[in-house]
């Protein structure tokens, strides 16, 4: 147990023969279960954790047949996790790329109540730059601007980071079974606890790269993901703004949507008749510029109003963003069933 809470972890492990025992056997001895999903590996990685558990009762193990893919991997670890009665769950990989050093940091937020989801956050250490793959890097830079608004969590960076914890009571909440079942899985669970007001902290981790070989390409990655994010976005706005709570940010977004295109539009048709005549109109230049600055402002009052709304959720709000959560006294998570 960790501060009076039953902790599991879920190791998905694909392939993982190098690495899965060292990632077994590096967790602390605090940790009460340990639910590794071997997603039909091809290797001995359902050899060796077999191996592992006959020495080891915290092992338990889930075997997929055939791979499905890391989301289900996850889902059904995490099921698996309640099963046990786990009061807080953690995500390592079976890749040995998450320290187990930070885990009870990753665990605080939820154990002293200041949180209901945690998630590791590698930009918070220094020289990340030089330790963190550029293409990666970059890469992350661009997903988590578009996560910001897909989750309504502004204050969340490196949403890519797969080092989290979660309550029970959140996660019973969120209908993990529904959750997306390929890459993306992680904005997916940020959106569906915004949606129920869960508060989410950020925890420095070490990004920790060696023998692991990442098996995700950038170039499918970021516009797939990207494509998600979006569809996350439009969910978030109908299920916290129309369906359980009307807001008059909506409206604010839907101008923005609206106008942006017809600004654009009449923008190239300017352009386009100024090259060929050599003129354009006053009042079709006026207009433009009317468009222009109402799609503008109203996107600034949407993003405004929709950080202002959500910021109660932020787990680190009154401290810096990175400092640890603090060991009691806190607060109960806020949140919905």
């Amino acid at each position: 147990m960790f501060e009076g809470k039953r902790i599991g972890i879920v190791v998905p492990a694909h392939n993982e023969e190098r690495l899965i025992a060292r990632t077994i056997t590096t967790m602390p001895e605090f940790v009460d279960h340990i639910v590794v999903v071997n997603d039909g590996s091809g290797d001995r990685t359902l050899e060796i954790v077999q191996g592992l558990a006959s020495g080891d009762h915290r092992i338990d193990v889930v075997d997929h047949e055939t791979n499905l893919g890391l989301g289900q991997t996850l889902i059904d670890g995490y099921q698996r996790a309640l099963e046990l009665d786990a009061e807080v769950i953690a995500v390592m990989a079976g890749d040995a790329q998450m320290d187990p050093g930070d885990l009870p940091d990753v665990l605080r937020p939820i154990t002293s109540g200041t949180a209901d989801y945690a998630k590791g956050n590698r930009l918070l250490v220094d020289d990340v730059r030089r330790q963190m793959p550029g293409y990666r890097f970059y890469g992350n830079a661009v997903l988590t601007i578009l996560t910001k608004f897909a989750t309504g969590y502004y204050h969340v960076i490196d949403p890519q980071c797969g080092y989290t914890a979660i309550s029970a009571r959140a996660l019973r909440a969120i209908h993990i079974d529904e959750m997306t079942k390929g890459y993306g899985y992680n904005a997916d669970i940020l959106t569906r606890l915004n949606i129920l007001n869960f508060r989410v902290a950020d925890v420095a981790v070490r990004p920790v790269y060696g023998e692991a070989v990442s098996g995700i390409k950038l170039r499918r990655y970021v516009p797939r993901v990207s494509w998600l994010l979006s569809k996350l976005f439009f969910k978030r706005l109908k299920e916290k703004y129309l369906i359980r709570d009307f807001h008059p940010v909506v409206l604010f977004y839907l101008a923005a949507m609206v106008l942006t295109p017809l600004a654009v539009f009449l923008g190239g048709w300017i352009v386009e008749h100024y090259l060929v005549n050599h003129r354009v109109s006053v009042p079709t230049v006026t207009l433009f510029a009317i468009f222009a600055l109402f799609a503008g402002q109203a996107a600034c009052f949407a993003m405004w109003i929709d950080m202002d709304y959500n910021k109660h959720l932020n787990a680190q709000f009154g401290r810096p963003i990175g400092s640890r959560a603090p060991s009691g006294g806190a607060e109960p998570a806020a949140g919905e069933e």
